[in-house]
């Protein structure tokens, strides 16, 4: 965060590109665990922006501490997807505006209580087929994915895999 802060010193509100990493998180029935943000009060999943020197891991790990207070280990993510380009442009309430290279892992394992910061109103865990319709733009091309993904035989999400792996 302190990398975004010094270079919003320098450009103000202008564009920058930005690399934010994020995690689907899956409970024992299959439910997504989504945040509504405290900015813009739209849901998505947890995450953040990488800081300098940090891994895609660490980022991920870090922010879903700090958004969730659940413990994930870099063991347990698999990647989810990439995502990149215009809609995965953001303009903040605070006028803010970037371009993210989203790295979106998921994982089914993790540990401990679940508890919002300051840069959430709410946790809670949605159906797949029930996602809430008030989500964040970068969020949009996710929760597609989500769906075809359910509705393709040829993935399984990680809690259908988790004990019938041969």
């Amino acid at each position: 965060m302190e990398y975004i802060k010094t270079m919003r010193k320098l450009v103000g509100h202008s564009p920058i590109m930005i690399c934010a990493c994020g995690c689907l998180i899956f409970n024992e029935r299959g439910q997504v665990l989504l945040q509504r943000r405290s900015d813009d009060n739209l849901w998505g999943n947890p995450g953040g922006s990488m800081d300098l020197g940090e891994t895609i891991y660490e980022t991920t790990i870090r922010e879903i501490k700090e958004e969730t207070n659940l413990e994930i280990k870099e063991t347990d993510l698999k990647l989810f997807n990439i995502y990149s380009g215009e809609n995965q442009h953001r303009i903040y309430p605070n006028q803010d505006e970037v371009y993210i290279v989203n790295i979106v892992f998921e994982t089914s394992t993790y540990f401990g209580e679940i508890k919002g910061d300051s840069e959430s109103y709410e946790l809670k865990f949605f159906d797949i087929d029930k996602l809430p319709s008030n989500v964040t733009k970068t969020f949009k091309s996710v929760s597609r994915d989500l769906k075809v993904r359910k509705q393709n035989d040829r993935y399984k999400l990680p809690y259908e895999t988790k004990d019938n792996q041969s």
